[in-house]
C-alpha cells in the first residue's frame, strides 16, 4: 500500500442524518492524497448502513463497541497509515480547500506540533465567525502563533474538525485522554499538552464549519454525568505562564456555569473557588455571581435572541 499524505480520523456515533454530508465535503477536497478512517463507535441508528453504502477505496471502516469519542479517535489514530493525522467529527463540514491549506501550512512550517485552520460556527441559517486574539482578521494570514493560550481566550485556535497533528507528536505526548467523557474537554486537554511543548501554526483562512445541530451533540449530555478535563494538571506551568493561567480560569468559568445551570452549586463552587476573578471580564464575573434561577433566565434569553440572529457571548 502506498502511504497516503494524510489520514483523516472520523469518530462516528449515531450521526445518520449528517455523516453523508460530512463525507461529501471530504470527497470534494481539491487535495486528494488521503485515507479516511471512520470508527463506528457502537452506533445504534443507521449510521453504519450509510457508511457501508459508500464506495471509495480511500475509505476504511472499523466498528467497535461504544467506549466514547476519545477511545474512537485513538483507535483511528492507531490504524492510520500516514504521518499526519487530520481530525473531523461526523457532523461537521470542510470547504474544498481545507486539506490543501493544511498541506501548505505544514510544508511552510514543518516543525510544529499542531496545525490549525480558522472556522465558522453554523446554527441553522445563522453563521457565527470565530474570533481570535492577536491574529490579523482582515488579511489572509498564516504563521506561528506567538501565544496559543492568549490567542484562544475568545475562540480556541484549535478546534478538532480544523486541526492536524503529526503522528510523531502524538507518540511523544500521548493521544486523547479517555478518562474525560462525553466531550467534556478531551480535545482541549490534548491541545494544551501540545501547545506547551511545540509551536502551533495557524491560518485564518476559513475552511471548516462547526455545525451546531441541536440533535445528538454529546455536549447536550447531562453535565452531572460528564467527567471534565482536569485543569489542575497544568497549575504548575500556569504559575509562570500568565496566559495559560487565564486560559485555564476561563475554562473553569465555563464549567462552573454549566454546573450552575444544572443546579449543582457544589460542583460549580469547586471550579469557582479555584479561579482568579481577575482572569474574567465584567460580563463573566456578573454571570458567575448570579443565582441559578436568574442565570437560567439569562440563558433562555440568549437562546431566544440567537434564534433571531442576535449572538450574545460573555467571551467577546
Amino acid at each position: 500500500m502506498i502511504k497516503p499524505y494524510l489520514s483523516i480520523i472520523i469518530p462516528l456515533y449515531n450521526k445518520e442524518k449528517h455523516i453523508k454530508d460530512t463525507l461529501d465535503s471530504v470527497w470534494a477536497q481539491s487535495f486528494t492524497d488521503f485515507e479516511v478512517i471512520v470508527v463506528n463507535d457502537g452506533s445504534t441508528d443507521k449510521s453504519l448502513e450509510v457508511i457501508q453504502s459508500i464506495n471509495d477505496e480511500r475509505l476504511q471502516l472499523f466498528s467497535i463497541k461504544n467506549q466514547g469519542v476519545s477511545h474512537a479517535r485513538n483507535y483511528g489514530i492507531s490504524k492510520a497509515n500516514s504521518d499526519l493525522i487530520v481530525f473531523l467529527d461526523a457532523d461537521d463540514l470542510w470547504l474544498e480547500h481545507h486539506l490543501q491549506d493544511l498541506k501548505e501550512l505544514y510544508e511552510e512550517f514543518p516543525n510544529c506540533g499542531l496545525y490549525c485552520k480558522a472556522y465558522n460556527k453554523q446554527d441553522g441559517n445563522i453563521i457565527i465567525r470565530s474570533k481570535f486574539k492577536n491574529i490579523p482578521s482582515d488579511l489572509l494570514w498564516k504563521g506561528i502563533v506567538d501565544d496559543y493560550f492568549e490567542s484562544s481566550l475568545i475562540n480556541s485556535i484549535a478546534w478538532t474538525s480544523a486541526t492536524m497533528v503529526p503522528k510523531s507528536v502524538l507518540k511523544k505526548i500521548g493521544t486523547f485522554d479517555t478518562k474525560i467523557t462525553l466531550g467534556a474537554g478531551e480535545d482541549t486537554d490534548l491541545w494544551i499538552r501540545i501547545a506547551l511543548q511545540y509551536p502551533v501554526a495557524f491560518s485564518n483562512k476559513i475552511s471548516a464549519i462547526h455545525q451546531l445541530h441541536s440533535d445528538n451533540r454529546i455536549s447536550n449530555s447531562n453535565t452531572n454525568i460528564r467527567q471534565f478535563i482536569n485543569l489542575d494538571n497544568y497549575n504548575a506551568q500556569a504559575e509562570t505562564n500568565s496566559s495559560l493561567k487565564q486560559y485555564l480560569d476561563l475554562n473553569r468559568f465555563a464549567i462552573a456555569i454549566q454546573y450552575k445551570l444544572t443546579g449543582n452549586s457544589e460542583k460549580a463552587d469547586l471550579y469557582t473557588d479555584k479561579l482568579d476573578s481577575k482572569s474574567l471580564n465584567k460580563k463573566q464575573r456578573f454571570l458567575l455571581a448570579l443565582p441559578t434561577c436568574l442565570l437560567k433566565l439569562f440563558f433562555k434569553l440568549k437562546q431566544f435572541l440567537k434564534k433571531r440572529g442576535i449572538q450574545l457571548s460573555s467571551f467577546r
